[in-house]
């Protein structure tokens, strides 16, 4: 493992704190780890292998020796720090959707595409939480066939919105279930016992941000401008990780027992697949751990080239977090930064 100097900027956000506690489960070999957030953070300490880390305020000095940056905050955020810590001689491994679809910028799930990596000029960005599991499970069976369409509907858990949202969403249960006023901060509508169809700023075409995202993204990361992708984004009140319904049309004639076949023996992608047992993935089942899970994989009932699936993923851990590790972890091993 080659040793780095790691700053971590958004580090008491979910994402943040998630990256840091899986950096502290694999003993990262960091030997110099900073941390920084927003102000009403600074001074505080966060615990790591044994010792504090003290949260420190952003200033034009602050990646001056670091090798990898990792953004967890803002867009507005990224894209005022970012050009900063690449001048400071650090890799940008970024969370928001600042750089995502710019040119020049790879936009990386290393089982997919890490060859972008080579390309790249400073800043590497992760998808959308709800872009990755889609592009994975499209990625993999693009082996058997060419995708040519995708519908996909998502349920996508408070966290990916934040800490608040999901502080909003266990005292709206609180209230709910003691009959108290119900407070809304976060979301306009009521989250908890409610869902919406409505993630993130509604956009001319009549689709939301979120659903452009995953439609953009999914075409970038696996170079396919000709893809087909709609999208409608749900919010729904689960704590930690998104799910998907997802109808892909393929080139030709998709079996059921091939589509298992593969999905099982791609790197980062575990079937749970059998109803009769009541066995296929549910948020519970992913929360906490680092694989796309797969499961209520069907043939369409009309036409042979059309799979039915559904996907479940942590959007804190393979979303964001442990992507953004395998990033820097597949550029020690290319040699892009050592």
């Amino acid at each position: 493992m080659y040793k780095h100097k790691i700053a971590i900027v958004g580090a008491t956000g979910a994402v943040g704190t998630v990256f840091l506690k899986m950096m502290e489960d694999r003993k990262y070999p960091s030997v110099l780890l900073r941390v920084f957030a927003s102000k009403k953070s600074l001074g505080k300490k966060l615990s790591y292998l044994g010792k504090h880390l003290i949260v420190e305020e952003l200033n034009d000095d602050s990646f001056i020796g670091s090798d990898f940056v990792f953004i967890s905050a803002t867009t507005s955020i990224s894209e005022s720090i970012a050009d900063l810590a690449v001048k400071s001689g650090a890799i940008v491994i970024d969370d928001s959707s600042a750089f995502r679809l710019s040119e020049g910028v790879p936009l990386v799930i290393p089982e997919i595409n890490s060859e972008d990596l080579l390309n790249h000029k400073g800043i590497v960005s992760i998808p959308n939480c709800s872009t990755t599991p889609l592009a994975m499970v499209l990625g993999c069976l693009a082996q058997l066939s060419r995708p040519l369409r995708v519908v996909t509907d998502t349920y996508q858990s408070v966290s990916g919105t934040g800490s608040a949202a999901v502080s909003e969403l266990l005292n709206q249960s609180k209230s709910v279930t003691e009959g108290a006023e119900i407070s809304k901060n976060v979301y306009a509508h009521q989250i908890a016992f409610n869902l919406f169809p409505h993630i993130d700023e509604l956009q001319p075409n009549g689709y939301t941000k979120e659903e452009m995202k995953m439609a953009l993204e999914t075409k970038k990361i696996l170079h396919r401008p000709d893809l087909e992708i709609s999208a409608t984004c749900v919010r729904v009140p689960v704590l930690v990780s998104h799910s998907q319904s997802v109808h892909i049309e393929f080139d030709n004639k998709i079996k059921v027992d091939d589509a298992i076949d593969v999905l099982n023996n791609f790197s980062g992608i575990k079937v749970l697949d059998d109803v009769s047992k009541n066995v296929y993935p549910t948020p519970i089942d992913a929360e906490g751990k680092d694989d796309v899970f797969v499961g209520r994989i069907r043939s369409d009932n009309y036409r042979s080239n059309i799979l039915a699936l559904w996907v479940v993923t942590d959007n804190l851990r393979k979303g964001a977090a442990l992507n953004a590790l395998q990033i820097a972890d597949y550029m020690s091993q290319m040699k892009l930064h050592v």
